[in-house]
């Protein structure tokens, strides 16, 4: 008998152990939040509804030898490092309005710095327990502008939904993705060029680790991106390097299908601009690090992401042999979304231009993209300006579909921003839809808009949340199937339909095979 009774007593006080061991979920507080490198505090929204932690650093700042290097590990702080004011965008020229792009589409003109490796954090989450999905926001810019402070990026909209929205910085332009013989051979991956594509995956390695402090959860993470953030969320679904860091990908007008993207080039080819810069000002890989990162900005040149075969494959080889990760897929493009004007040119070289390029099919060609009068030529350059875009949207959506396992949802925004200056459904007008921000843009909105804004932001969420953008009451979004290719449109009206251009992608689609 007694020894049952100190047996019972045993486990009387493991019980009592274990429950004085379990951890009772932490609050969130705007005062006091531990993330990596220290305490940090940030602010609510108007409403009180939403907390917001701006200017949350995740790398250590990439200046003076760490200038072109990989980003690396946070530098501690003592105390609490106040994260409520907008932190530096990349280092890039002063913005400035231009064609449709007005003052809400940009980086404000300051803060901009090298110093700039910060994220911005946005959640409604009450304790750490939570676990709602992450949504990773990646900016366009060509990569060589932008930043996670642009006004219609603002996360407050889609965090009441019930998701945490992160927006990482990246560095750009020449700081971003300068390739260089020296810089290759100082890495271990011995290779350059990279860096901006690198400081986004060291983002995500925070959000994996740290987000759970803000209600997040680190095994629901969907990476997101317009234009140039689209090839970047292209770039890290082929990565090796950022394997298991997110679960669904979003991309909103880019990715990196076919040869022609202009804006990302070989290692070699990378390597030999690099040098061929510092042979022509007649210095020093270390010279070049000591120049101010303003005067930097003076040095013209084209600088992008880099197919190096380590931080970035190539695209269309990593999908044809299943080497990139799988994950569900949300993209699309819009009904106007060329991003510059088309080069002037009459019928006559046109139809010239085509025989010389395409050969004995040159009539098919021009079948699908006719030149008969100028007329025809102008739709016909508009339609190639739009289809840069698009044709990589469908492609990845075709090849997610036919390679790997998860749906892929294929989107064509139609909608036509109200007021002027009116450029139609153009490159950019859709992600303040998606984000719930027409509010932050100075147009004449109409309630057809704003139906549509939440719309939008419900199907994007529920994509966030789930990997299928469906849900109670909105419009049947279909999973994309090659065979019979539907879209759902994004305009006036919400509607499935037939994909746009079709004739004309399988024709770009042959020339790649």
């Amino acid at each position: 008998m007694k020894t049952k009774l100190i047996v019972f007593l045993l486990s009387l006080t493991t019980l009592f152990s274990s429950c004085e061991k379990k951890e009772a979920p932490s609050i969130i507080s705007i005062d006091s939040v531990a993330v990596e490198g220290g305490l940090i505090s940030g602010k609510t929204d108007s409403s009180g509804q939403v907390k917001i932690f701006k200017g949350v650093p995740f790398a250590a700042a990439p200046v003076g030898d760490l200038r072109w290097k990989a980003p690396q590990p946070i530098q501690p702080w003592e105390g609490i490092k106040s994260c409520t004011e907008n932190p530096a965008a990349p280092m890039q020229n002063p913005p400035v309005p231009f064609f449709a792009w007005s003052a809400e589409f940009l980086i404000p003109k300051d803060p901009i710095s090298e110093d700039c490796l910060f994220l911005n954090i946005w959640t409604a989450a009450e304790s750490s327990d939570e676990r709602r999905p992450v949504m990773v926001w990646i900016y366009g810019g060509g990569f060589n502008s932008g930043g996670n402070t642009v006004p219609l990026y603002d996360g407050e909209e889609l965090a009441k939904k019930g998701i945490v929205v992160v927006n990482l910085n990246y560095r750009v332009g020449i700081l971003g993705f300068l390739a260089h013989p020296e810089l290759s051979a100082e890495s271990p991956d011995q290779t350059s060029g990279n860096y901006g594509i690198l400081d986004q995956i060291a983002a995500l390695e925070w959000v994996k680790k740290n987000i759970t402090a803000f209600g997040g959860d680190p095994d629901n993470v969907t990476i997101a991106g317009q234009s140039a953030g689209a090839f970047s969320v292209n770039a890290l679904v082929v990565s090796p390097k950022a394997k298991g860091l997110f679960h669904k990908a979003i991309a909103q007008s880019g990715g990196m299908f076919n040869r022609g993207t202009g804006l990302v080039s070989g290692l070699q080819g990378a390597e030999e601009r690099g040098k061929e810069l510092t042979d022509t000002l007649e210095i020093t890989l270390a010279d070049l690090r000591k120049i101010p990162a303003d005067s930097l900005l003076k040095i013209r040149g084209r600088f992008g992401p880099v197919v190096d075969g380590k931080v970035l494959p190539g695209v269309r080889q990593a999908f044809e042999e299943n080497k990139y990760s799988d994950v569900p897929l949300l993209t699309g493009w819009n009904a106007d979304d060329r991003v510059s004007g088309n080069q002037a040119t009459s019928p006559d070289e046109f139809i010239a231009n085509a025989k010389k390029q395409y050969g004995g099919r040159a009539g098919e060609y021009l079948q699908l993209f006719p030149a008969g009068n100028d007329a025809e030529l102008q739709e016909t350059l508009n339609t190639i300006g739009v289809l840069g875009f698009g044709f990589q949207n469908y492609t990845w959506a075709r090849m997610q579909t036919e390679k790997g396992q998860k749906d892929a949802y294929l989107y064509y925004f139609t909608r036509v921003p109200p007021g002027e200056p009116n450029y139609g459904a153009f490159h950019s007008s859709e992600f303040s839809y998606s984000f719930h921000t027409l509010k932050n843009w100075n147009r004449p909105f109409e309630q057809v808009d704003f139906d549509l804004e939440k719309i939008m932001s419900d199907y994007w969420v529920n994509f966030v949340k789930t990997g299928n953008p469906n849900g109670e009451g909105l419009p049947e979004w279909p999973v994309f199937d090659p065979s019979n290719p539907l879209v759902i449109e994004l305009g006036a009206e919400v509607k499935t339909r037939a994909m746009p251009y079709w004739e004309q992608m399988k024709f770009m689609e042959s020339l790649t095979n």
